[in-house]
């Protein structure tokens, strides 16, 4: 028999695979809290993870949780489902995001996804092609760029402009884009700025993406999450003007991200995008990768056309409330400032002025040197590109929001140069 070399490199690819190096928000908020000592890990509060799910003052909605317990107990849904979703999740997800809309969605335009986070490689992985590009915003959520990456994408970076209350820079767009352009990324409302685009603001947006004859991915996944003047507008309500693919899922609004249910939808009716061909590059992906739960597609419908009111507005007002916290603490500190009040969503950006700061070199060295003397934990802006940066989560009970905010000015003015 003959023998074979046996250097270990079972599988390996004659050529090696660059493996995106980029780190997740997860990952680096993960690196930071293990260096906070032991003796302190019973006092971190953290700022950095937009998960309000761990404070009591964010609570899902009753009729949510029953929803779930009903299903369950039903027994019916304890198999596989279909891969694009249940037909009765995906009619009540048509009918949720239809009422925002001078359209009708069809149940058929809904695909159901395990999170948001499958929703964007479901829709990175059909517009894939050689050569494509996408363009993404920054800062941003850095997981497109990661799976642009992994998905042979290069990913083209416009800028976000907080002197414009974090409007896309549309000028760039347009000077990214060529012939190779699949789409554009908005994430609206926004993480990580707070921001809130105007209907104007996305009128524009659609009609540069008309120009350059690319499809809007519009990640709504903090949809209705707006506390400012400017009231959410979907991006499908321009569906009309140029495709869009919405991104969405039950986790902010319904303070559920555990339990993994979101939706990619096709908001196009003209029928420019959804040709067969794209619909069946969407349903073999989702072949391969399989779906949500069944019995929390099955709680569903109930979810979704049985929320009061009442819960939407808790949440809204809370959020409101620890948006102003946070905004007027950050006014008294010296070296961080505000461009942009924040507006939606459950973060703000925040920018460093090192400058007035001895002994630290970049963002990275500030948050880490931060949660070693104070357990407090916040995320550095290089995570979602912008470097020298700060994204503060506000969405926290509101005492320990005071708190942490006030040791991060106890952190700031003892590293402040004296004049």
């Amino acid at each position: 028999m003959e023998s074979r070399s046996m250097n270990g490199n079972y599988g390996a690819p004659k050529q090696e695979i660059e493996t995106p190096t980029r780190i997740t928000i997860k990952g680096i908020l993960a690196l930071i809290q293990s260096h906070i000592e032991e003796a302190d890990k019973g006092r971190i509060i953290s700022l950095g993870m937009g998960d309000p799910s761990a404070y009591s003052c964010f609570k899902t909605a009753s009729v949510a949780q029953e929803a779930i317990v009903d299903a369950v107990r039903s027994n019916k849904f304890n198999g596989y489902s279909p891969t694009v979703g249940l037909p009765q999740a995906r009619k009540a997800i048509a009918e949720y995001l239809s009422d925002d809309l001078p359209y009708k969605l069809s149940p058929e335009d809904v695909y159901v996804t395990t999170g948001c986070l499958q929703a964007i490689d479901i829709a990175l992985s059909t517009l894939a092609r050689p050569g494509a590009n996408i363009l993404i915003p920054r800062p941003n959520f850095p997981i497109y760029e990661l799976t642009a990456a992994f998905r042979n994408i290069e990913a083209r970076i416009f800028d976000l402009l907080p002197e414009k209350g974090w409007e896309v820079d549309l000028v760039k767009v347009e000077a990214l884009a060529d012939h190779n352009t699949v789409a554009m990324v908005i994430i609206n409302p926004s993480n990580p700025c707070g921001s809130v685009f105007s209907y104007q603001h996305l009128k524009k947006i659609a009609e540069t993406a008309e120009k350059l004859r690319i499809v809007v991915i519009a990640d709504e996944v903090y949809g209705h999450l707006a506390f400012g003047d400017k009231p959410f507008v979907p991006m499908g309500v321009f569906g009309s003007t140029v495709p869009v693919l919405t991104l969405g899922s039950l986790s902010k609004r319904w303070i559920v991200p555990g339990w993994r249910l979101g939706w990619l939808v096709i908001s196009d009716p003209n029928s420019n995008f959804k040709k067969p061909k794209i619909v069946e590059r969407i349903s073999t992906c989702l072949d391969v990768t399989g779906g949500p739960s069944t019995f929390i597609q099955a709680a569903l419908p109930t979810i979704l056309e049985q929320t009061g009111e009442s819960f939407y507005r808790k949440t809204i007002n809370t959020l409101k409330q620890t948006a102003d916290i946070c905004y007027d603490k950050l006014k008294e500190i010296p070296c961080i400032s505000c461009p942009h009040k924040p507006e939606g969503a459950m973060a703000v950006m925040v920018k460093l002025n090192l400058s007035l700061l001895k002994v630290i070199s970049d963002d990275i060295d500030f948050c880490f040197k931060l949660a070693k003397e104070e357990a407090v934990i916040i995320l550095p802006g290089i995570a979602v590109g912008r470097k020298n940066w700060l994204r503060i989560t506000f969405a926290a009970e509101p005492s320990s929001l005071e708190e942490g905010l006030e040791r991060l000015r106890t952190f700031c003015l003892r590293y402040t140069n004296q004049v």
